[in-house]
Formats: C-alpha cells, structure tokens, sequence
C-alpha cells in the first residue's frame, strides 16, 4: 500500500442485541491484516438514531454517527442476532436501497440479513444465516435462497451465519483484496489453520450433534430434519433407509434410547420452539409448518414436552418481549406504509 493510499472503509451497522462474538471475529482479521499490510482498512460503527447500541451480552458500543447522517460508504454490514427485526423501519429500509443505488457493498451477520432481505436486496443472492434462524428466515422470505454454508460472497453481497464463521468471511475478504499471502499471515495470528471454504457446513454432522454413530440411525435422523411440515410415517422411515421397521425400532432404542416416532416427534416440536421464539407466526401456523394439522394436539404435545403451552413459553422469549418494532413491521406491510419485497 502507497504512503498516500487511503484505507478501505468497513462499516457496521450495529442492531439492538446485536452479537459481540460476531462483531469481534469480524473486526479482528481488518485490525491484524493492517498489523502485517499497512492501513488498509478503517472500520467504523453506526446505529439508526446515532446512540450507543447494546449487545446481546449486555455492554454497550459507541458509534460515530446514525444512518442519516451516511450518505455514502463502501461497504456496509447490518450486525443482528436475536432480535432481527427490532428496530427495522422505512428510514433504514430505504436508506439500505440508497445504498445499493449507489453500488454499496452490502453485508448481513448472523441474522443481519433479515434488514437486507425487508429492503428487497436479496433477491438475487443465496443468504447464509445462523442454521438456528434459518427455519423462521425461511418462512417469511420463502422465494429467497438460503444456505447452510459457512457465508456466502459476491460482488455486491456478503453474509455469514455469525460467531466465527464472519471471521473466515472477512478472510476472504482479505484475500481478494490483498491475495494470499497476507491471508496467510492473519490466520497465523490467529493459531487458525487456515481460511475455512464458503462450502463447509455450519452445523456438525447428524453422527456428531446426537452422538449416533449407526449409519442407518444417522441416515434416518437426516431424513427427519428434512422432512418436519410433512412427516414421513415410521414405515417410510424404514423403507427409504432400506431396514426393516422392526429393526429400525430395534436400531433407535440401542442408540438414541427412544423410538423413532417419539424422536421424530421431538425433532418437530424443537423446531416449532424455534418457529415460536423468533416469529411473529401465529401458533395455528406455527403447528402447521411443523407437521401438526390438530392445533390441539399440538399443544397438548408441547406441554408435555416443554411444560407448558406454546403461547405461554413464547411470553417468556425475551427476544420476542422486546419486538414491538417488529410488531409494526407487520402492521405497515398489511396497511401499506413499508413495501416488503415479496
């Protein structure tokens, strides 16, 4: 980098609850690439109204400045977590569209692409998002493409699952910027083994997350989490896995200690817990998009298994106690005050 280059501005745009895990793993590759490369980068913190933005951990960032007062920038990152929509309304929306108009570099974390995806910026790109919010992402944008990839790059896209995959995201950043051997050096810093691929998977295989290690249980377990709004019955199961239902039966009950009907049950009703704790789904829906067609049954199964009814434990979500911004999203989508793009 010349004496007289200027550094490459990053700016964040930091949402209420906001992961500081996410913020950090993606700040600190720009800190030590300018540590071996010169001042490459600048970073620089924002939030809607100009104050100070509090973290999912509870600590307070500063920012420069609010939305209104950036006009320009050339790469912009929405940081969320748990509560996406908070905070969301027709100033950020359309600031995000000026943005893109003038040929921003645009970028989600963790959950930040549900602002992207509100302000219609995401129609031709394939999201990576936190595997835990993908389920509610997915209803309420059901013609976006997701990925269960680490992050997904191009040129006028950037978006990760969040914690430590924003800092393989940013190395690859780095790496088309300034090449390879200063990625080198900042993944050495860092005692990483190198930049992870955008292909890896965020989550652990099915062998490692239940402890399975029978091929045809795994296999099963797959077929499951990927059938959950329309349940396979027991006997496709075990027709799809190739074992016989007795055996399969015989196969969950040594390995994951239950039947395969009351796993598969629980599988749903985690999802449902999810669905309920990060939407504004009704719970008939909610039922619905887990497989229950009786809303009863539903949360007769719920309580059995959680301890109490859906719309009792969703009142105890905290990200969702605080969602009355989100609550008005919805309401300007019905009476027409916000544009959703689908």
């Amino acid at each position: 980098m010349t004496a007289d280059a200027v550094p490459e501005k990053i700016g964040f745009l930091l949402q209420p609850r906001f992961s500081m895990l996410s913020l950090f793993s993606a700040l600190e590759p720009l800190r030590v690439a300018n540590r071996f490369g010169g001042e490459l980068f600048s970073w620089h913190f924002f939030s809607q109204n100009g104050e100070s933005v509090t973290s999912s951990s509870g600590i307070p960032v500063a920012v420069e400045n609010s939305i209104e007062q950036v006009n320009e920038f050339p790469t912009m990152f929405v940081c969320a977590s748990f509560e996406p929509e908070a905070g969301l309304d027709k100033a950020l929306l359309n600031w995000l569209r000026r943005l893109d108009r003038q040929g921003t570099v645009l970028g989600g974390i963790e959950t930040g692409c549900y602002a992207l995806a509100h302000a219609g910026l995401l129609d031709e790109h394939r999201v990576a998002l936190h595997w835990e919010a993908r389920p509610a992402f997915e209803e309420s944008f059901p013609r976006l493409k997701t990925s269960e990839q680490l992050y997904q790059a191009d040129d006028k896209r950037l978006t990760c699952a969040g914690g430590i995959s924003a800092m393989d995201m940013m190395l690859h950043l780095i790496q088309n910027r300034h090449g390879d051997a200063l990625t080198g050096q900042v993944c050495d810093a860092f005692m990483h083994d190198g930049m992870r691929q955008p292909g890896q998977l965020q989550r652990m295989q099915t062998v490692e997350r239940f402890g399975v290690r029978h091929a045809d249980v795994a296999e099963v377990i797959e077929l499951m989490e990927q059938n959950l709004e329309e349940p396979l019955t027991a006997s496709e199961l075990a027709s799809f896995s190739g074992v016989q239902l007795r055996q399969l039966e015989r196969l969950f009950r040594k390995h994951c200690h239950d039947t395969p009907t009351r796993f598969y049950l629980r599988l749903r009703l985690e999802r449902a817990r999810q669905l309920l704790k990060q939407t504004q789904m009704t719970v008939v829906d909610v039922a619905v998009a887990c497989g229950f067609r009786s809303p009863e049954y539903f949360s007769r199964r719920y309580r059995a298994v959680f301890g109490m009814a859906p719309r009792e434990d969703r009142k105890m979500a905290p990200e969702l106690s605080r969602m009355a911004l989100g609550q008005d999203i919805s309401a300007g989508l019905e009476n027409g005050s916000l544009q959703h793009p689908l």
